[in-house]
């Protein structure tokens, strides 16, 4: 199985930026932790970027890649991009929309995702955590299919 997990803007100052919210892990740490949970299990790529165009693109690319699955922190893009959905629409890769943060706890704005309805399933709270319950979900799931 073959997972991609794609972060949006600003994850990448995890561990320096709104640490009362996301606490001190890095991305870096998060990548690791991801790593060693999938480990024999799946292979596990990853991919950052601060712009929506890149994030468009890397899901296309996983598509011609035959991606399995995405687990995906778009950050604010989850709240604002139609274009970001319509790239999973376009590519019909099945994903998991995470957040490390409770968006329902947050801002008004942030409790509407554009992605939340066509995805798998939503994991919003959880921290770092939120990450690890998306990949137990999928190797779950394709324990289950190939059982």
């Amino acid at each position: 199985m073959n997972i991609l997990v794609i972060n949006g803007p600003n994850t990448n100052m995890l561990g320096v930026a709104q640490t009362k919210i996301f606490g001190n892990i890095t991305l870096g740490d998060i990548e690791n932790k991801i790593k060693e949970a999938a480990l024999g299990s799946a292979k596990v790529s990853f991919f950052q970027s601060n712009h929506e165009g890149a994030i468009i693109d890397r899901i296309h690319r996983a598509y011609d890649e035959s991606i399995d699955y995405i687990i995906i922190n778009a950050g604010a893009y989850a709240h604002t991009s139609i274009a970001i959905r319509d790239a999973f629409l376009a590519t019909n890769i099945p994903f998991i929309e995470v957040h490390m943060s409770n968006v329902y706890a947050r801002e008004d704005f942030r409790s509407k995702s554009y992605l939340s309805d066509i995805a798998l399933g939503v994991i919003t709270g959880f921290g770092d955590n939120s990450y690890i319950l998306a990949l137990a979900h999928l190797l779950s799931v394709e324990k289950r299919n190939n059982n």
